[in-house]
């Protein structure tokens, strides 16, 4: 077997890439500081138009910085976020840092079933959202017992950051431009977000360390309820600072920030990368093919992190032609699979390579990247600074050879530190290999002769849909809620967009049947789950098969779905 210093991969590393990092021994808000004083009348976003500039996002941080530590916040104290994309978002994220705090970021489209257990598992006491939201924090919170709950709710409206007349460039579609309007009235005792920036409190000193803990992303596995990752400073600095090396990004940099900033690809490139470069983020609050295709020109964006079918998506629109893409240098993504044949027609037409990438919540986003200049399509790519990735036999855990399938097994500075609360879950997700911790990625690939990784199936139950992970014991958690649900089993299905959708199998309960058809649960999914969430599909049956020991044999169930696909 390879060495880690004689990996593949190092036999094509790019000469003008170091091998490793040198890392800053400061906390992610020192990157602020420093960008802010080096380019304080330079656009950190541009939302709809509208420039925050970094000296106005520092003094904005540092103000909302002031008001939590007066408000109890102290160091470790984790304070959640739950926003769209919205300069606020970064906004939130610096002052929570800036007062030595930890950001929970939180899905924007969970519904108030969901939201309670991000309070309670975190122990936030704080959240800010939008006032879109704020209700659903209320309501949440409401059902919570008075110890577990938020001490303080803040609230923004997403115009608190848009022009007073927005040119028609740079309007979105109809639809988003009520949305991001709307005053809706706020539950009693929310606190406005200007209001609270205008409160005069200034902060005390910063005293994070790099391995102080900084971040707290949800992710699920294959059974319970969302589990916090714990990354610190210096888990983060690492693709915060690998982000700009390997794609060629700087204060020049203008990137298209439209994937969700609670994701941690988002967060990481939007909210931390961009501002720690210097570097410009045009901020698209959702997608919108159209607003998109014209703000590559308007504002001669060099940089575009996505999901694959964003790309899809723009390339279907009718006015496709008349983007002008020339400004490009970098795309880059991954989170679902990007067809071969969008791959090659964006090589053809455009000059344009898609870096896939791979990593997930767990690795502070990419553990992996194809090298622009060498890329392969439909590959993962190769492992980035200072990181040692294997292919291990999932059973054995022995190291297998090029060319044979196994588990993605991943030792890196970017690795979180284990699962909030779950000493036991966190033991399992690592193995040791050469006396190094390993993580557990639960993904199946292989690598070719020269390093590159590819992806081939999970061992993890996991629905991939456009990019969000839908975890089918969370839904089945949820769907066991509905009145007319005795059982269900949430499978995988295909789906020509998303690649894979949602299927609900359900056993209804006898009092429901022959009165209770699929749409009904549907709809009543779609009331009490966040939206990618919802199964598409829901199929009735009247048992659902299962082991001698009484476990719901899923398994099969997939298979049978995958069958009759094919």
């Amino acid at each position: 077997m390879n060495t880690p210093a004689t990996r593949p991969h190092h036999k094509i590393w790019p000469s003008r890439l170091p091998r490793e990092l040198v890392l800053p021994e400061t906390s992610l808000w020192f990157n602020l500081e420093v960008s802010a004083t080096r380019f304080p009348q330079r656009a950190a976003y541009r939302f709809l138009g509208r420039p925050l500039l970094y000296a106005e996002l520092k003094g904005q941080a540092e103000a909302l910085a002031g008001w939590l530590q007066a408000h109890g916040v102290g160091k470790g104290d984790r304070v959640i976020v739950f926003l769209q994309n919205c300069p606020q978002y970064a906004v939130a994220v610096h002052a929570i840092l800036r007062a030595d705090a930890v950001v929970v970021p939180v899905n924007p489209m969970n519904k108030a079933d969901e939201f309670g257990h991000y309070v309670t598992d975190s122990g936030a006491r704080i959240a800010i959202t939008s006032a879109d939201l704020a209700g659903i924090v209320a309501e949440a919170d409401s059902r919570l017992p008075e110890a577990q709950r938020l001490r303080h709710l803040v609230a923004t409206r997403y115009a608190d950051a848009l022009p007073e007349s927005i040119d028609p460039a740079e309007r979105p579609n109809d639809a988003i431009l009520q949305w991001l309007q709307a005053d809706p009235p706020l539950p009693a005792g929310t606190l406005r977000w200007n209001e609270v920036l205008a409160s005069g409190h200034a902060p005390g000193a910063h005293t994070a360390q790099p391995d102080d803990l900084a971040l707290l992303p949800y992710t699920s596995g294959t059974t319970g309820m969302p589990k916090g990752c714990m990354h610190t400073h210096r888990t983060l600095m690492h693709n915060v600072f690998g982000a700009s090396q390997w794609g060629h990004s700087g204060p020049e940099t203008v990137s298209l920030g439209v994937v969700p900033m609670f994701h941690i690809t988002g967060f990481v490139y939007g909210v931390l990368s961009s501002p720690a470069g210097g570097a410009t983020t045009i901020i698209l609050p959702r997608w919108d093919r159209e607003l998109a295709g014209r703000l590559f020109a308007r504002h001669r964006v060099t940089h575009w992190t996505c999901i694959p079918t964003m790309i899809i998506d723009l390339m279907a629109s009718p006015n496709f032609a008349s983007f002008d893409l020339s400004s490009l240098r970098y795309l880059s993504g991954g989170g679902a699979a990007m067809p071969f044949a969008v791959a090659e027609r964006l090589q053809k037409e455009f000059g344009i390579t898609f870096a896939e990438g791979y990593g997930l919540t767990e690795t502070a986003a990419p553990t992996h990247a194809n090298p622009p200049e060498r890329a392969k399509l439909q590959c993962l790519g190769i492992p980035i600074f200072g990181t040692d990735s294997r292919i291990v036999d999932p059973e054995t855990l022995a190291e297998l050879p090029p060319g044979e399938i196994g588990e993605i097994v991943t030792h890196g500075p970017m690795v979180f530190k284990g699962y909030w609360g779950h000493p036991e879950a966190t033991r399992a997700a690592f193995i040791q290999i050469d006396g190094k911790p390993f993580f557990r990625t639960g993904d199946l690939g292989r690598m070719d002769e020269e390093g590159y990784f590819f992806m081939t199936d999970r061992l993890k139950r996991m629905i991939n849909a456009s990019g969000f992970k839908v975890w089918p014991s969370e839904v089945e958690l949820l769907l066991f809620k509905c009145p007319a649900v005795q059982e269900a089993c949430v499978i995988s299905a295909r789906d020509a967009y998303r690649g894979e959708t949602v299927k609900a199998v359900v056993v209804l309960r006898a009092e429901a049947r022959g009165t209770t058809a699929e749409q009904d649960i549907i709809d009543w999914a779609r009331d009490h789950m966040a939206a990618y969430k919802v199964p598409r599909f829901v199929e009735f049956v009247d048992v659902l098969p299962k082991s001698g020991s009484g476990k719901v044999m899923w398994r099969l169930l997939q298979e049978k779905e995958a069958a009759a696909a094919s």
